[in-house]
């Protein structure tokens, strides 16, 4: 192993599309979100890194699974691996949901193409879905509310891979696109890297908004399941988001340039977000305690 294992990129909390630990979430949580959002971004950038051979990529991120694991590994070399560690043997959070984003990192070294809809998904579920159930299980919160956290997280990766399909392709040769359904439609792979989208990857892009707001239905029940109102405020608030965020890419090209959400897009879900966590939070719990209780 060489000296060093980490490959910053330089990105951190502020460069992603949806609040990472926000002020919303108790203040005593906020250190464990970080601790997590920093192995999940050191072991991202291992990934993303193109200086880097498949090998060297995965023989540096089974470091940090074995550092997660078990405490090996020196802290100069896995200090973040280990720091998420001793969050969660405080907190007493399964270390699996680290685990799996791993498994989704070792994945991207070795793995370039998706042959349909299915096998992304599958691929969310590994590198998106354990970003939502650590947040559930960090509140306390019931495994219950697993499915509807996967399609909220699961949507939010797809929208990212929308966002940044150009760029994956021409930096990295990924593609995130359904190939069965750009086949369908006649497109290449090389129209990724068009002025702009061809008829071909705008109906791909389509499909993949459909599929996400398909999630965002299933992703709508998550709040009215929380108890915790501060994350069901959290949800609502990047849920809103994402929805703004399909609708943008509804009506532009992300060819053509990168799609955003803009300062006011971010103002108006965040206060529309909160007042739908405040009134929704715990609301299916607390229906469902009063039925049981009625229940003769």
């Amino acid at each position: 192993m060489t000296a060093t294992v980490e490959t910053p990129s330089g990105k951190t909390a502020k460069d992603e599309n949806f609040p990472v630990g926000s002020w919303l979430l108790p203040r005593s949580l906020r250190p464990h979100v970080a601790a997590f959002y920093a192995f999940a971004r050191a072991a991202d950038d291992i990934a993303d890194n193109p200086r880097l051979t498949s090998e060297d990529k995965i023989a540096r991120l089974d470091g940090f699974a074995e550092a997660l694991s078990v405490g090996t590994g020196h802290p100069r070399l896995y200090g973040k691996a280990l720091a998420l560690r001793a969050c969660l043997a405080e907190t007493g959070v399964t270390a699996r949901h680290g685990l799996d984003l791993l498994a989704a990192f070792r994945q991207d070294a070795v793995k370039t193409r998706y042959a349909n809809w299915d096998e992304l998904i599958d691929y969310c579920t590994l590198s998106a879905s354990p970003v939502g159930r650590f947040l559930l299980d960090l509140h306390g919160e019931s495994q219950e509310g697993y499915p509807a956290s996967d399609a909220l997280c699961n949507a939010l990766q797809i929208l990212n891979h929308l966002q940044d399909c150009q760029a994956d392709h021409r930096d990295m040769d990924r593609v995130y696109l359904p190939l069965d359904w750009l086949t369908a439609q006649a497109g290449r792979v090389e129209d990724l890297q068009a002025s702009k989208a061809n008829s071909a990857v705008r109906a791909v892009i389509d499909m993949c908004l459909t599929g996400t707001e398909e999630l965002l239905a299933t992703a709508a029940t998550l709040p009215a399941r929380l108890r915790d109102r501060s994350l069901a405020m959290e949800s609502a608030v990047i849920l809103h988001l994402a929805r703004r965020l399909t609708h943008r890419l509804r009506r532009s090209d992300p060819i053509a340039g990168r799609v955003k959400l803009s300062r006011l897009d971010f103002a108006r879900c965040g206060i529309t977000g909160i007042f739908h966590g405040l009134t929704a939070g715990g609301r299916l719990h607390t229906a469902t305690t009063v039925g049981r209780a009625a229940t003769p």
